[in-house]
């Protein structure tokens, strides 16, 4: 069985690099993987230096620039999964037969959402390389934490997963307007989980919100890991230690799978009774 689900899921990732990237030839798919998020960034840092009117070498500017380099895995990841849902069902017209093969659906979709993460990965690289030569980023490679880096990547990777496995079993139920679930909670999560500005800035009644998803803990373990000598600067979640903020990003990525799993059992009963699964909305 075990083998099985893991056979299934490495299929679902191949066929979804496929599809990601065979859309041009390799050579226009590998440069556009590249300008992409260097445009990107290039307008973030055209707003930073017109708004602020200060030099990119700040310990803001690495605050925001992190942010947003590792913030493209929370839009990848999120839309990756929950965007096959509706890729399968209205572009191809197929989630009927994938719900039918050998393969449990939530396995499928997680191994959609491989696939997203393998080309955000690659953005992100670019991104941070791009800050390093070109824009002076503060990081110190000897200086990085690499096993709260690494830890906390994993543990940030995973929490987004099950959100959009979450989003995925929501979209299963929506026969109208699911087009933009992924791409809104990414945007969403964009404004609270502080991933260009530090909470402070939120009115005190929006923080809460703040605290409680996890890829607020995610982005500023993070900063910390990456940017040792002027992590101290930032004033989001000053008075936490890494252990407890680590702590926190494990027990949310926890809760947030238990919630996720059970409502994707209860909504892919719920689509099937309905009928969801052999329904194309061409919408």
């Amino acid at each position: 069985m075990l083998k099985s689900v893991a056979r299934g899921f490495r299929v679902a990732t191949w066929l979804g690099w496929q599809i990601e990237s065979n859309w041009t030839d390799p050579f226009l798919f590998f440069i556009y993987s590249i300008l992409k998020p260097i445009a990107s960034v290039m307008i973030l840092v055209v707003m930073y230096l017109i708004i602020s009117r200060s030099v990119t070498r700040e310990p803001i500017f690495a605050y925001i620039y992190i942010g947003n380099a590792f913030y493209i895995f929370v839009g990848g990841v999120i839309t990756g999964v929950s965007w096959a849902v509706i890729d399968d069902r209205e572009h191809y017209g197929t989630l009927k037969y994938i719900y039918c093969s050998p393969i449990p659906y939530m396995v499928y979709l997680l191994g959609r959402g491989v696939a997203r993460l393998l080309t955000s990965s690659m953005a992100v690289a670019i991104t941070l390389g791009f800050g390093l030569v070109a824009l002076g980023l503060p990081v110190v490679l000897s200086q990085i934490n690499l096993p709260l880096f690494l830890v906390s990547l994993v543990l940030g990777i995973v929490s987004l997963a099950f959100i959009g496995l979450f989003l995925g079993a929501l979209t299963l139920l929506l026969p109208r307007h699911a087009w933009n679930v992924g791409d809104a909670t990414a945007g969403a999560l964009y404004l609270f989980s502080g991933a260009v500005f530090p909470l402070t800035v939120l009115p005190a009644w929006l923080r809460p919100i703040s605290l409680g998803l996890p890829v607020t803990y995610w982005l500023e373990l993070i900063r910390r890991a990456l940017l040792r000598s002027t992590a101290s600067a930032f004033p989001t979640l000053a008075g936490y230690s890494e252990a407890q903020l680590l702590g926190i990003l494990a027990g949310m990525t926890a809760l947030y799978g238990a919630a996720a799993l059970l409502f994707f059992r209860w909504a892919e009963d719920r689509a099937r009774q309905r009928g969801l699964f052999d329904v194309e909305t061409q919408f």
